[in-house]
């Protein structure tokens, strides 16, 4: 069996190897159209600023190696341009040579993740990317040769904003160009603010609702005429899936603008297979298909496509979509879908933010973790997470992201159940009452009625219907920092000012929400209306501050 792979990374190196382990006659060939296969893509930004100082450590393999190990037969600079699928062959360019050539294959698998997004504006042939090795060699060149060493980035993605940090590593002044109003478009506004805040504090300048015009030959020009100083620029404004010899072959392209595949990664021809960023994934939630360029769905997908190859009873499972992204030793992540992503599907939701010590606050050096989750009003399903801070932003979204999987037709967590999960505790590395245990703590008092609560962006409506909100933190609290018009009650005064109190329509709000609850429960006790601030004036602010 004759089975060629196009693209050498992620999703074709993973059905590469794990072909050969699994059949030792195959004939396995790859084509990669870079220098390079099987390099780390993810570490481009690091190496670009010498975090990752060798160039060496990107490369996990060589074609060498593959030989000498799999006997997989690794071609680079090596383009597939066209694919015959009645001769079952492909056409091959050698970038060194020019030559051209074809070869047949019984199976092949389309492994040409995506390609960085083309933008219409005048000069932007001047823009670089950052796609493969030879882009960081360039890159890094680029940067330590320019005599104007400032740089605009069009984008606030992943990409964008670890660009950014690197480019701040090095001294060089930077600035991020973003069409929307927030930094990191698949987050909630006020979960990536405060990332946000350390970007601007290292000297990273941010221009959001930024439309870029043009690129001259030392500045990005906006369509309000402002001028960005750009010695360099990059463009860093999303992904495409890199899908063209598929839909030049007549193989069906889904409503993403990905490559459709069924849950064997088969393509509409049965003897092709595609994995990676050019293939739309099956959503866990919305049952609706997606793009989710993530290096470990490549590898997982690949490395299936090679058992069903080898005649295996596997299929894929729906994908959840979980990422983290770290800069200036902050982290953000994600699990799931974003509060603004279900409203724009129509998904039913109940939201819930809590801000607890990454560990046990008493032992050094605890710090805020910042967590907020979406959950199924009816079911008290879990439909997605966010988290920000300092450390352990990644164990928590992973629990989450276990938790969902879980409830993807294998049993079924849900937001009470997050109440009693067994963690590893010891004060070092979290509390008794971990991150985890306390969103269901409040998940619990929230989908059992026993809290009813208020959004940070439903604030401002809900006084407009006349509801009167009041702080129920310390005077001194109070005095530092406040929502404006806001009244303050401590809790411990409440029950003693009950005359001061709309009973009819009340909103209250501590500094985190632990003590809006204590208050919501002595204000319903007195036959109150009463709606706790969800996450308290930390939630509030970061979200006016992120849409201001």
């Amino acid at each position: 069996m004759k089975v060629v792979i196009i693209g050498g990374v992620a999703s074709g190196m993973s059905a590469a190897a794990r072909l050969r382990r699994l059949d030792e006659t195959a004939e396995i060939t790859v084509y990669e159209m870079s220098e390079n296969v099987s390099y780390a893509n993810c570490g481009l930004p690091y190496f670009v600023s010498d975090v990752i100082a060798k160039r060496e450590a990107l490369l996990l393999q060589t074609p060498e190696a593959l030989w000498n190990r799999f006997r997989i037969l690794a071609k680079v600079q090596s383009m597939v341009t066209s694919i015959n699928r009645e001769a079952k062959a492909v056409t091959v360019k050698n970038l060194a040579t020019g030559e051209t050539y074809e070869d047949h294959y019984d199976k092949l698998v389309i492994s040409t993740g995506a390609r960085p997004r083309r933008l219409d504006i005048p000069g932007i042939e001047r823009a670089m990317w950052l796609r493969n090795v030879t882009d960081a060699d360039d890159v890094k060149a680029a940067l330590l040769a320019a005599e104007n060493k400032s740089v605009a980035i069009i984008g606030a993605g992943f990409i964008g904003i670890e660009l950014a940090e690197n480019i701040r590593h090095m001294g060089i002044p930077v600035t991020i160009i973003q069409r929307s109003n927030s930094i990191l478009g698949q987050f909630d506004p006020e979960m990536v603010q405060p990332l946000r805040e350390v970007l601007e504090k290292r000297g990273v300048k941010i221009e959001l609702n930024a439309q870029p015009a043009k690129i001259t030959a030392d500045h990005v020009v906006l369509a309000d005429g402002r001028k960005i100083e750009a010695g360099l620029v990059f463009t860093a404004a999303g992904v495409d899936p890199d899908n063209s010899l598929a839909r030049e072959a007549g193989l069906k392209i889904g409503s993403t603008g990905g490559l459709w595949v069924d849950e064997q990664q088969r393509t509409s021809d049965p003897d092709i297979f595609a994995a990676g960023d050019a293939v739309e994934k099956n959503g866990v939630l919305t049952g609706k298909q997606t793009l989710v360029p993530l290096a470990n769905l490549a590898n997982r997908h690949g490395r299936l496509i090679a058992d069903v190859i080898a005649g295996r009873e596997v299929s894929a499972h729906a994908a959840v979509g979980t990422v983290i992204l770290g800069a200036f030793g902050f982290a953000v992540g994600i699990t799931g879908i974003s509060e603004k992503a279900a409203i724009k599907a129509g998904i039913a939701h109940q939201i819930i933010h809590v801000h607890p010590n990454n560990h046990a606050g008493y032992y050094p050096g605890a710090k805020r973790l910042s967590l907020k989750l979406l959950f199924d009003p009816a079911t008290g399903q879990i439909l997605g997470a966010q988290a920000n801070g300092e450390d352990g932003v990644d164990k928590r979204i992973d629990v989450i992201a276990t938790a969902m999987h879980t409830n993807a037709g294998r049993g079924g967590l849900n937001i009470e159940d997050l109440m009693d999960l067994e963690l590893a505790y010891a004060p070092q590395f979290g509390s008794a009452k971990d991150a985890i245990n306390i969103a269901g703590y409040v998940g619990n008092n929230v989908f059992g009625g026993m809290t009813p609560t208020l959004q940070w962006h439903e604030l401002e409506s809900a006084r407009a219907a006349g509801a009167q909100v009041i702080d129920v933190r310390s005077p001194q609290e109070h005095g530092h920092a406040h929502i404006p018009g806001t009244v303050s009650i401590p809790v411990e005064k409440l029950r003693d000012r009950l005359d001061e109190i709309k009973l009819e329509d009340v909103v209250v709000y501590c500094q985190v929400g632990q003590r809006g609850h204590i208050a919501t429960q002595i204000l319903k006790a007195a036959g109150a209306n009463v709606r706790n601030l969800d996450g308290g004036f930390v939630t509030w602010s970061a979200g006016t501050a992120a849409v201001s």
